[in-house]
């Protein structure tokens, strides 16, 4: 299962609690194209029904169905840059 950076979870929480219509709410990615390499991201208040959750130190994200598969083996980790852009990273575990 996906698993999350230290500094993933941090961001994740920032941005939940920037958005306080979602203040229970969670990172939601899904994966999309043929080979599952595009990524879909958004803040959302809840899961979807077939969604996969993945929770480290009260971040939340939600994984779709197609995204589950191909993020099964992989760490998410995030980094603010000096402008305040958020930049996502994908890496396998181990």
């Amino acid at each position: 299962m996906l698993t999350m950076t230290p500094a993933a979870s941090t961001v994740v929480k920032t941005l939940i609690a920037q958005n306080p219509e979602v203040e229970d709410g969670g990172l939601r990615i899904d994966a999309g194209g043929a080979e599952g390499v595009d990524f879909a991201v958004s803040i959302t208040e809840v899961p979807e029904p077939t969604d996969s959750v993945v929770e480290s130190d009260g971040a939340k994200v939600f994984l779709g169905e197609s995204a589950v598969m191909v993020l099964d083996d992989k760490v998410l980790d995030a980094s603010v840059d000096d402008a305040g852009a958020v930049q996502f990273a994908i890496a396998q575990q181990g």
